[in-house]
């Protein structure tokens, strides 16, 4: 990168003196005053060598706070760890989470009661069913079937809409007639902005992002894990936390 800094400075310095220097030589430049130009030049080009670029350092860790943890949750509420993820049903990414890397967490950190997770709503503005698919969800948990809904809908994150969402309501044997008047209504859209103005309180702007910490009374106060990582992220960074006094 550095070296082609410098060729790219180069070059932009050496069009513009040689076009100096055409200037000069249809206006009659002396040799005398072509060779000041190309020492003038040469200097330059030392110059620009001996320059070296700040060293990169490491990226600096997001910190994050969170004062709210409600939302639904599984694993222990006095687990040590708790870990929480902004979605959006509609994204890929956060398919990629669920299907591929939740389960390795769940086994080796939920189930085993180290660490508490709670999902919250964080629709995207440019994916039309992601808001319908949190009031599913939501609507689903009035049944007690939110987690089933959950899943299914991320799952199906490309076959989102009103026929697949009833489809997977029908499948869960969900009272029909509850739900349709639930869904179609806008009961949960203020919960749903509020999770999605604390996430935007701690810099969420895509999905899937996680805020993982040590649990406590007063909230979250952790880092901020951003994208679909693997689980290998998660568990050296879960490890790491665990590790530490408290």
């Amino acid at each position: 990168m550095r070296s082609f800094r410098f060729a790219s400075v180069w070059v932009v310095v050496a069009g513009l003196l040689l076009g100096a220097c055409g200037n000069a030589k249809a206006q009659g430049i002396t040799a005398q005053q072509a060779e000041e130009m190309l020492k003038e030049l040469r200097a330059i080009r030392q110059a620009l060598e001996r320059v070296t670029p700040p060293a990169p350092g490491p990226a600096k860790e997001q910190t994050a706070k969170l004062t709210n943890l409600g939302g639904y949750s599984i694993g222990r509420a006095d687990a040590p760890l708790t870990l929480v993820e902004f979605t959006d049903l509609q994204c890929q990414f956060c398919n990629r989470f669920s299907t591929q890397v939740f389960a390795q967490i769940k086994s080796a950190y939920i189930d085993t009661g180290k660490v508490r997770f709670v999902t919250r709503d964080f629709p995207l503005d440019f994916h039309a069913y992601a808001l319908p698919a949190a009031r599913a969800a939501r609507c689903a948990g009035e049944q007690n079937r939110f987690w089933e809904m959950r899943d299914a809908l991320v799952r199906g994150y490309n076959q989102l809409g009103p026929a697949f969402v009833t489809s997977v309501a029908q499948n869960l044997k969900l009272d029909m007639a509850a739900f349709g008047a639930c869904a179609s209504s806008t009961k949960f859209d203020a919960a749903i902005m509020q999770d999605m103005n604390e996430g935007r309180a701690v810099n969420v702007e895509g999905t899937p992002t996680f805020v993982l910490g040590p649990t406590s009374p007063q909230g979250l106060d952790g880092v901020l894990i951003v994208g679909a990582q693997p689980f290998a992220a998660f568990d050296a960074k879960i490890k790491e936390l665990l590790a530490q006094p408290r």
